[in-house]
């Protein structure tokens, strides 16, 4: 019922109405007036003058009742006098020759053109404020209840109730007058000279209506709130994962699964029908902005509780508190800040863009207000919340954190640009790049601070055995997991890389395929540099050949059959390939040089043969001495790569062993039988050299267990 008065309201307060029940009430009294018996007594009957005439007259009183409006641009109190004075001659002389010659009952054509009379006339009193209106309501209503008591005395009853119901609606009009050039009503001009202020209770009874519509309003809002509560924490208890694999399916606008799980989260049909009607009783009354608000701001209530609080978990945080988090806490903040922007961007944001156009269907405007209104805070929150991480500070480890998020956020722009293309909505839009562009630039920092990392990594103690040292493997583990992020690096280095072309200044040099390719040959290169200068603190020329052996060797490996590898331009492979060979070069120059030299023979033709044979003698146990002194040494050193060991080993016998035979053999044959001792000067077989190069590379502990 309460619903049916607040209807009645509306369209008692909508002009445009009345305008059209004025013209019609008009044309139907004109009418029926041309067929009553009262037009035949005081005209006579009808020819060609009287219809032209009649038409005219009719066609005239029509659009002055279709256009009584523009009687309100007309200020001037003369002009109304005189209209207002013209009506009242008109009516009274109608009435004096109606009254002079309707001695008979009038007929239904009479009575219903009074009626009709009457709803012109009060149509007009809404439309216009001339000073007539009333009056010619009131001749109108007196002059049916007339004919109803000629008729009958007891339909006296029924034109009271008429007339009454009438003077009713008239007085539930408020005082204005309407500016035809906008359409705008404003508080009623009577003249230049007098005004009738009526605003008080105009603002009284639109007071009440909207406090009435916005009670409704908000009751229905939070019905819908409450289903939509009930829902999500339904799917909260069930399993979270659910928004996870609905985010997905809503990505396809084919996904008959994401329908699905967009139409649960919308209530019922009752309640949108309900909202319906609430707010088109308040646009038509003025008060769109302030319906689209109510609305908004009770949505926006549900959303946040979903979003931020129960998804998000950061009900009591500011985004100065993130700023506060030590990095190893704010792994699992992030980690649920990509489940809910993909919840919020793909899920919620959308039912409420559809929620939004369902309830104020036909009213754009208000829609796009309320939807702003809703989704304001909530993408506030979740934008701050990336950029107060991407403005943090900036680690190597953090950097797979930074992509996760800038992926997440950059799969979602397109959602940003489609919900909010709306000029209400601009600053969100452009927000979320700007904290994309942030996101990307924190990546393109955590290279450039990695490099500076490994550039003023100090050089300390030598790693015992000339091991790999742990900054290779960290560097190289770390460029080898990066490549699982391949082309959004490059996106990002080609999109926010400027701080990088700056800093490499890379007008003064040709860069490769990409700027992360350059990024990458650049840690590679500043990497080895810096194990070139950790390799001088070895006393041990040897040791130090092996110490980049396994730098080079493991660099290579870590580049060997993954992305790393197809992203490294060729020649920086080859320039490794060629370290690892030049460092074999020189271990071995500067280990078994001295070593093969002792194998050399003397010429027996220059030299007596006691001298050869002394000679043999001192070379033989000085390359004994020697050679033990490596074999110990060099067993305690380690060599990581199996391969690599194995390749320095064959590089070893196939220069000594061939050597030290040829040296054996012609010692042997210079000595004469019988008088020499071959344990004494022999102390190595071939076997025992073959088994003592075997024990190389081995490590302290002997042991060959690789470190990855």
């Amino acid at each position: 019922m309460k619903h049916v008065i607040i209807q009645i309201q509306r369209w008692l307060m909508h002009i445009k109405v009345w305008r059209v029940v004025g013209f019609t009430s008009a044309v139907v009294g004109l009418v029926c007036y041309a067929l009553s018996s009262s037009f035949n007594h005081l005209f006579g009957n009808w020819n060609l003058c009287k219809i032209f005439l009649y038409t005219v007259f009719s066609i005239i009183i029509c659009f002055l009742i279709l256009f009584a409006m523009i009687c309100n641009n007309f200020r001037n109190l003369r002009f109304k006098v005189q209209f207002a004075f013209l009506v009242l001659t008109l009516t009274s002389v109608y009435s004096f020759f109606s009254d002079k010659m309707m001695n008979g009952k009038p007929d239904v054509y009479s009575i219903i053109s009074n009626a009709a009379f009457a709803i012109m006339s009060l149509s007009l009193s809404r439309q216009t404020q001339c000073g007539f209106e009333v009056d010619l309501l009131y001749f109108f209503l007196g002059c049916l209840i007339v004919q109803l008591m000629k008729i009958k005395l007891q339909l006296f009853i029924v034109g009271a109730g008429f007339s009454y119901s009438l003077i009713i609606i008239r007085s539930s009009f408020p005082s204005v007058s309407v500016d035809v050039a906008s359409g705008n009503e404003h508080p009623g001009l009577q003249d230049e000279h007098s005004v009738v202020v009526d605003i008080f209770s105009q603002q009284l009874v639109c007071t009440d209506i909207a406090s009435s519509m916005m009670e409704q309003l908000r009751t229905c809002v939070k019905a819908i709130q409450q289903e939509n509560l009930n829902v999500i924490n339904s799917l909260l208890e069930q399993k979270i994962e659910f928004f996870d694999n609905a985010s997905e399916l809503m990505l396809s606008e084919q996904s008959s699964e994401g329908v699905v799980m967009l139409e649960l989260l919308l209530p019922e049909s009752e309640t949108i029908n309900n909202l319906q009607d609430i707010v088109k009783l308040m646009v038509s009354a003025g008060f769109e902005k302030e319906c689209a608000n109510v609305y908004g701001s009770c949505m926006r209530e549900c959303l946040e509780e979903c979003l931020i609080n129960q998804l998000l978990g950061l009900e009591n945080r500011t985004i100065e508190d993130v700023n506060m988090i030590p990095w190893k806490d704010l792994k699992d903040p992030i980690r649920r800040w990509i489940k809910t922007s993909k919840v919020a961007l793909n899920i919620l944001f959308p039912t409420e863009r559809q929620l939004c156009d369902l309830v104020f269907l036909g009213f754009s405007t208000a829609s796009d207000l309320s939807f702003t209104e809703i989704c304001r805070g909530c993408t506030n929150h979740l934008l701050k919340f990336a950029d107060a991480v991407a403005k943090g500070s900036r680690s190597a480890e953090q950097l797979f954190k930074y992509l996760d998020m800038f992926e997440a956020l950059r799969d979602l722009i397109p959602k940003f640009e489609s919900l909010f293309s709306n000029h209400y909505r601009v600053s969100l839009r452009n927000e979320a790049n700007t904290v994309l562009k942030n996101l990307g630039e924190a990546i393109v920092g955590i290279f450039i601070e990695l490099e500076n990392r490994i550039r003023s990594d100090p050089v300390k103690a030598a790693v015992p055995g000339g091991r790999l040292h742990p900054v290779v493997r960290y560097v190289m583990n770390y460029l080898v997991l990066t490549c699982d992020y391949w082309h959004t690096l490059e996106q990002v280095f080609e999109d926010y890389g400027q701080m990088l072309k700056e800093y490499r200044r890379l007008d003064d040099r040709a860069p490769p395929s990409s700027l992360f390719s350059l990024q990458m040959v650049q840690i590679l290169e500043v990497l080895y540099n810096n194990l070139e200068a950790k390799s001088k603190i070895y006393n041990e020329p040897a040791l130090c050949c092996v110490f980049l052996m396994n730098s080079s060797r493991y660099i290579l490996q870590k580049t060997k059959d993954n992305e790393l590898g197809k992203l490294l331009p060729d020649d920086v492979i080859q320039n490794h390939e060629a370290k690892v060979l030049y460092n074999h070069e020189q271990y071995l120059k500067s280990s078994w040089s001295e070593v093969l030299g002792f194998l050399k023979l003397d010429d027996n033709r220059v030299m007596p043969p006691t001298m050869v044979k002394k000679s043999m003698k001192k070379k033989l146990k000085s390359f004994n001495i020697m050679f033990e002194e490596i074999c110990r040494a060099q067993s305690l050193w380690f060599v990581l790569d199996e391969q690599l060991r194995e390749i320095i080993r064959v590089s070893i016998e196939r220069n000594l062993l061939p050597a030290y035979g040829n040296f054996i053999g012609r010692f042997e044959s210079v000595l004469e039988h019988g008088k020499f001792d071959d344990d004494k000067y022999v102390k190595y077989q071939m076997e025992d050299i073959e088994s003592r190069l075997n024990d190389l590379f081995q490590g302290s502990s002997g042991s060959t267990k690789a470190q990855n």
